[in-house]
């Protein structure tokens, strides 16, 4: 089934310092590019966040409203995105039937796709992105230890469009969280592979999944001891 992709990229970073996360790098690559690269099956793909630069040609960007807006905001902004570059495109090439959402920040996030994409073989042919009366309106990513990564998750467009509008009429998209904005979608459970959805939130997890800054090399160690902190910049 074709899916468009949200990928979240507008965080603050604050506890690396206010450095871009979509800029960290790993084996070689920056989070942002592997989170594309995990969305590559998608149809049409947007960015959510400050321009990072030197995105493929075929991807869009956009910015939350307000800018470090959330989540939510950041979800909102490239849903509407994505409309508007189907609303100037032949008819009948509008909204995929899924988006897939993803946040920026996990490197091993392909193998959590994958295995969403898998489980789409599982779920009836109407569900999700299908019938209103479908009983699943998307799949959520679930890790080992049993916890829903939202930010990893593949929804029925029109759920999650109604969603958003839902948390529009409330108020509710700035500064509210992706559990909030989901919490009316009947959502099916997913277990994905181990570290899959680990995501690089301090110095300490960059560390320990051989993440780097720009120009450190594929194997740059941050920690307490870096270059970054011994530069005055906070490791969290």
């Amino acid at each position: 089934m074709e899916f468009d992709a949200v990928v979240l990229a507008g965080g603050r970073s604050a506890r690396l310092g206010g450095v871009p996360k979509a800029l960290l790098t790993v084996d070689g690559g920056t989070l942002l590019s592997r989170s594309l690269q995990a969305a590559r099956g998608a149809r049409r793909t947007v960015v959510v966040g400050p321009d990072p630069g030197d995105l493929p040609s075929d991807v869009l960007d956009c910015r939350e409203d307000p800018p470090f807006g959330g989540p939510a905001a950041a979800i909102a902004a490239g849903l509407s995105a994505l409309a508007a570059v189907g609303r100037g495109e032949p008819a009948g090439a509008g909204a995929a039937p899924l988006t897939l959402v993803l946040a920026c920040d996990m490197p091993r996030v392909a193998d959590a796709v994958r295995a969403l994409l898998d489980a789409l073989a599982d779920v009836p042919a109407n569900a999700p992105g299908g019938a209103a009366a479908s009983p699943v309106d998307g799949l959520v990513a679930v890790s080992a230890d049993g916890r829903m990564q939202p930010l990893v998750g593949l929804y029925g467009t029109v759920a999650l469009e109604g969603a958003v509008a839902d948390a529009a009429r409330r108020n509710a998209l700035e500064g509210g969280s992706v559990f909030s904005l989901l919490a009316s979608l009947e959502l099916r459970k997913v277990p994905v592979p181990p570290g899959s959805t680990d995501d690089v939130d301090t110095w300490d997890d960059a560390s320990a999944m051989g993440v780097s800054t720009p120009g450190r090399g594929p194997s740059g160690a941050l920690g307490p001891n870096s270059t970054l902190e011994a530069n005055g910049e906070e490791p969290g």
